[in-house]
């Protein structure tokens, strides 16, 4: 019988905090940052041993993806409402009439086109399902990023 692990972000600890524009949106088209926890339920027929996955790799994976996104500037590669420009040292990122420079060790580029938490859901699930595929028995996955407590984003993925 198919069933469903879950794992909260905020209790494991499985968090990362970041800056980000989001220049499509006029409230939120300034520098800004968030303390961002990620969730997942994993549904599928569990193992001969009872388990859908272990835990600890579904941590484990999760905590490598986001610590490369935590303390960083979170830029998007594919965005259509910004001007990126990088040099050996520094982004350079025009958007809505302003002009950010940062140091590019502080950034990450993201082959995403908005930093939005729907779009940072994607990027994560996409990253982890790489990771996973090994498990034939699972067969959705949903993946949630709360930008703070009470509010976010959840994508669901058929594999």
């Amino acid at each position: 019988m198919e069933s469903y692990i879950y794992i909260d972000g905020w209790k494991e600890k499985i968090r990362f905090s970041s800056a980000h524009v989001i220049p499509e949106y006029e409230k939120c088209g300034r520098l800004h940052g968030h303390t961002y926890a990620v969730h997942i339920k994993l549904f599928g027929i569990p193992d001969k041993k009872g388990i859908i996955l272990d835990f600890s790799i579904i941590k484990e994976l999760l905590n490598n993806i986001v610590k490369k996104i935590d303390h960083k500037i979170i830029i998007p590669k594919n965005s259509k409402f910004a001007n990126i420009k990088i040099n050996d040292s520094y982004l350079n990122m025009e958007t809505l009439g302003k002009n950010y420079v940062f140091p590019i060790e502080d950034c990450i580029i993201l082959p995403i086109d908005s930093t939005s938490a729907e779009k940072l859901s994607m990027y994560i699930l996409d990253k982890f399902i790489e990771k996973i595929k090994l498990y034939p028995n699972l067969s959705k996955i949903e993946l949630g990023i709360d930008e703070g407590f009470g509010q976010g984003s959840r994508i669901i993925k058929k594999l």
